[in-house]
């Protein structure tokens, strides 16, 4: 079965396959299928909206381009494809980039919340001693409290190892759960600092009140 994964095209994540998975399903070799895919004599803003250079490395451990394709992208490339076992990967598949394209809607409304609730902890710091006392750095300090209580790692670390940069957004690369757990936690937090609590002992609470404990990020 092909997998969908997901891709950013022009900075927006979207539902997405590979050539490499498309070859090994519809049992093409892949050099067949990126030629097919070079010649679709598709437009340019077609091209450029659905479809996407990467690169792997082979069993010889040569860099080797392949091409990541959103739905559309892939419905355009096998199209063409013909045959019972054809038409039934091209059922299955849409049905698994109606998924992730629903997961991913369910991701954009978490991310959506997750603004209001992000507002009320900077609001809630602002409004306390604790901002003042960490000379500005209030806020950055509770999100990696957070972080490393949920993830066992820090902003940093977690943005090393998705291999992002300080430019990139990190919740982009959290999964719907693990911003749901991020976004309880901050309301909890933004609770404890209405009610007066400093740092040390906000972090000793969720520590010993996390149910959740470790998310593998």
């Amino acid at each position: 079965m092909l997998n969908v994964e997901i891709a950013k095209f022009q900075k927006e994540e979207r539902a997405a396959v590979t050539s490499l998975d498309v070859a090994e399903t519809f049992g093409k070799a892949h050099d067949k299928v990126m030629r097919d895919i070079k010649t679709l004599g598709c437009s340019e803003e077609f091209n450029t909206a659905n479809f996407g250079d990467i690169f792997y490395s082979d069993s010889m451990n040569r860099k080797q381009k392949a091409c990541v394709m959103t739905r559309d992208g892939f419905t355009l490339l096998v199209m063409g494809y013909t045959g019972e076992l054809a038409m039934k990967f091209k059922e299955a598949y849409i049905k698994q980039f109606n998924a992730m394209e629903a997961a991913l809607q369910g991701k954009l409304i978490e991310r959506q919340k997750g603004i209001a609730v992000r507002q009320a902890l900077t609001k809630a710091l602002q409004q306390s001693t604790e901002d003042a006392r960490m000379h500005g750095h209030a806020y950055p300090t509770y999100t990696n409290c957070i972080y490393k209580e949920l993830f066992g790692l820090s902003a940093n670390q977690l943005r090393e190892k998705f291999g992002i940069t300080k430019r990139d957004s990190l919740r982009d690369y959290l999964t719907q759960e693990e911003l749901r757990a991020v976004q309880s936690m901050e309301c909890l937090v933004s609770g404890l600092v209405d009610c007066g609590w400093e740092y040390a002992r906000i972090k000793e609470f969720i520590h010993t009140n996390n149910t959740r404990r470790q998310i593998a990020a």
